[in-house]
C-alpha cells in the first residue's frame, strides 16, 4: 500500500490532544532515538493507531499493557510504549502561533507572572505601528491586557518579565516537558525525563 507523503507526516505527527482520551491505552509514540517526538502535546497514539503501526511494520513495542486486542486470526497486547523505526528530523522552524506563543512565555502573564485568563498584547500597540510578531507580542492576563490598553509601556507603568523574541524550537521542546498531561502511564517514565539525574 502506498502512502503519501503528507499521510506520512499526519501519522508520524498526529497525537491525542484530547484529556479524556489519554486512559483509553494511548501509546507513547518515541523516535528512532528513543526521545518523545513532542511534550506538548505529548507524542502519544491512540492504541488503534498504535496496532495498525505495529502490523505495518512502521515501529517496534518497546512496552504494552495487560490489555489485549483481538483480530479473527491473532491476540496482541496493546502497545504502550512504541518506537519509530525511521528518523523523523525535528523541525527547527517554530510557527508563529497563539499556543507556540503561550509555551514560550510558559502560560504565564508577561507583566504579572498570572496563569489564568490568558491572551495576547501587543508591547508596541498596532495603533501606534506595533506588528504582531514574535518580537512585539507577549502572553498577558486580561487584566493586565485592559490595564495597558493602546498605550506605551512607559505609560502604562507595566513592565516586561522578559524582552519577547523568536524562540528555538528545542527551547519549546524544554518548556512543554514542564506541562505534563494529568494522566502519565508508568511504563512513559523512563522515557520523558530519560535525561534527569538518576536517584543512587
Amino acid at each position: 500500500m502506498q502512502v503519501q507523503a503528507s499521510e506520512e507526516i499526519d501519522f508520524k505527527t498526529s497525537f491525542i490532544r484530547s484529556p479524556g482520551a489519554l486512559k483509553q491505552n494511548p501509546a507513547l509514540v518515541l523516535n528512532a532515538d528513543y526521545r518523545p517526538l513532542s511534550y506538548l502535546p505529548l507524542s502519544l497514539w491512540p492504541w488503534q493507531e498504535a496496532v495498525k503501526a505495529v502490523y505495518l511494520d512502521r515501529v517496534q513495542i518497546v512496552s504494552e499493557y495487560e490489555e489485549v486486542v483481538h483480530s479473527p486470526s491473532t491476540t496482541i497486547r496493546i502497545p504502550s510504549v512504541v518506537v519509530l523505526k525511521d528518523y523523523v528530523k525535528p523541525q527547527k522552524r517554530v510557527a508563529f502561533t497563539r499556543f507556540n506563543l503561550f509555551l514560550r512565555d510558559q502560560f504565564s502573564c508577561q507583566y504579572c507572572g498570572a496563569t489564568g485568563d490568558l491572551t495576547f498584547d501587543h508591547v508596541v500597540p498596532r495603533a501606534s505601528g506595533g506588528v504582531t510578531s514574535w518580537e512585539n507580542v507577549v502572553a498577558a492576563c486580561s487584566r493586565c491586557n485592559l490595564r495597558k490598553g493602546s498605550k506605551s509601556l512607559r505609560h502604562s507603568g507595566l513592565v516586561l518579565r522578559r524582552a519577547p523574541r523568536q524562540p528555538e524550537a528545542a527551547e519549546l521542546h524544554n518548556h512543554g516537558r514542564r506541562f505534563p498531561p494529568n494522566y502519565l502511564h508508568e511504563s512513559w517514565m523512563d522515557f520523558l525525563y530519560w535525561d534527569t539525574e538518576l536517584e543512587p
